[in-house]
């Protein structure tokens, strides 16, 4: 019927069939390397399940029944007590800083702490709330660093070490620990008793990060909720049980000072490299590389519910990709240049595994492509158009073997996101893995072209995200680690 219409009779046909033909050698070699990937990709993280599964049935079976988990409420006191120092980089936060802090002082009424927030001259709005905070309460100290913002995030950091350590020198006493949290993080009220325990005994504690769902964005800021509920469940123990590097999340982790202050001398006074893009991911591994023990703790406080850091992700897909570009760049592009391939074989598997996701970006790409190609000469194969190529036996059998991954990946990622947000929430997760994807793909655009033009012009920029504050109402207990 549709033959029929075209004007030009066999003649135009045999052109759109040799069109059809080629088109169909294209969508199978894409489809191949698209295979390729995600049948590697797949198995690296099916590996990292069943790791974590034979990690989880022994600590049941062999540690729980003998040591009863530990809690917030039968956590003893540190041996040696300290102050600890919270540093709180701030550059345009005059909507969320006021009542990040307050939330602080009021949930740590009388912990041991000082709080050191870094502004820039150029903002005063920020400087202006920190100020009248910083008079209301002497443990809040404000920081204006000597040059206008913004810049890297840690180049603010790098400027808040001396000004903790004129505040030794001033009072005559030395911290103990040095916490880091965002300007937009709901801080939980026991992790400061935690940190004084545990970073007697580790170089860096990493706390679980838990985005807050937002009713205004659903998937966007809704599939960062899946992320972190499986990275921040599995991903990190499994870091941990093996003996690999825990990377430092920037939030909600605490480093023992003495190690701070060996890193800032061999890195000539500098605590973070102000050429970072993800200085919070690199100094974690900077520690394990020196010798030091890095932790992911996570425990649930008297009432059941995970200590944590919570807080809103970006809602707007432009902030999105800001952000996924820049842990791109810092993490699988210029990492892999600044950090190399170091250690033992688990430390460079889990490299792999975090540097993957640059290239993760473009084999989905070439999968929904191969996607789509093969829906279309279905329709010319209908038509009559399109020549029918059947796969062959290994492609068949490879086919079969990454559609199971994928399902078992579907199921996992479900699973997680139920276990941290409920069913309904697990039951979005599935289909939100499209929207995640999409993101991915267009961030890597993006990342590509910030990598090369950091290679070019050498200049590092801190690409804002907007943020807001949640009401107490809208914070969520999180129950169950791992």
């Amino acid at each position: 019927m549709w033959r029929a219409r075209i004007p030009l009779g066999g003649q135009n046909l045999d052109w759109i069939s040799g069109a059809f033909a080629t088109f169909a050698v294209v969508e199978h070699e894409i489809m191949m390397f698209a295979l390729a990937g995600l049948l590697i990709g797949g198995i690296d993280d099916f590996l990292m399940d069943m790791l974590f599964l034979v990690r989880y049935g022994w600590r049941r079976l062999f540690v729980y029944t003998r040591h009863p988990r530990m809690t917030g409420a039968t956590l003893p006191a540190a041996d040696h007590p300290g102050a600890l120092a919270l540093f709180i980089p701030a550059w345009d936060e005059s909507n969320v800083i006021g009542a990040m802090l307050r939330t602080c002082l009021d949930r740590w009424p009388r912990e041991d702490i000082r709080l050191f927030v870094g502004t820039y001259p150029n903002d005063p709005a920020t400087i202006r709330i920190v100020a009248a905070i910083a008079q209301q309460d002497p443990r809040v100290q404000l920081v204006i660093l000597p040059h206008p913002g913004g810049t890297t995030k840690a180049d603010c950091l790098n400027h808040l070490w001396p000004a903790m350590l004129r505040e030794e020198e001033a009072s005559g006493r030395r911290f103990k620990g040095i916490l880091l949290h965002d300007a937009e993080d709901v801080v939980h009220a026991d992790e400061i008793r935690l940190f004084d325990r545990m970073i007697e005994r580790f170089d860096m504690v990493q706390l679980p990060v838990r985005p807050l769902l937002s009713p205004r964005s659903r998937w966007i800021a809704g599939h960062y909720a899946d992320e972190f509920a499986e990275a921040h469940s599995r991903t990190l123990v499994l870091r941990e049980a093996i003996g690999a590097a825990v990377p430092s999340a920037g939030v909600g982790c605490c480093f023992a000072r003495d190690r701070l202050e060996r890193i800032a001398r061999e890195r000539g006074g500098l605590l973070f490299d102000p050429a970072s893009l993800t200085e919070d991911y690199e100094i974690g591994l900077a520690i394990r590389e020196q010798g030091g023990r890095t932790a992911f703790v996570t425990m649930l406080d008297a009432q059941g519910d995970l200590i944590c850091t919570q807080e809103y992700f970006p809602e707007k897909l432009k902030d999105a990709l800001n952000q996924k570009a820049r842990w791109l760049v810092g993490i699988a592009l210029a990492g892999w240049d600044r950090l190399g391939w170091h250690g033992s074989l688990r430390e460079r598997w889990m490299r792999l595994h975090d540097r993957r996701s640059a290239l993760a970006a473009i084999i989905l790409f070439a999968g929904y492509c191969a996607f789509l190609g093969y829906g279309l000469l279905l329709i010319g194969r209908g038509l009559g158009l399109a020549p029918a190529m059947p796969p062959s036996p290994m492609m068949d059998i490879a086919l079969r073997i990454t559609f199971w991954l994928m399902a078992w990946r579907l199921a996992c990622r479900a699973f997680w996101t139920t276990r941290v947000y409920g069913w309904r929430q697990g039951a979005i997760a599935i289909p939100r893995t499209i929207v995640a994807n999409i993101i991915m793909i267009l961030a890597i655009r993006r990342a590509i072209h910030r990598y090369f033009r950091q290679l070019t012009d050498g200049v590092i920029r801190w690409e804002k995200t907007h943020h807001h504050f949640p009401d107490p109402s809208a914070i969520q207990p999180h129950a169950t680690p791992a």
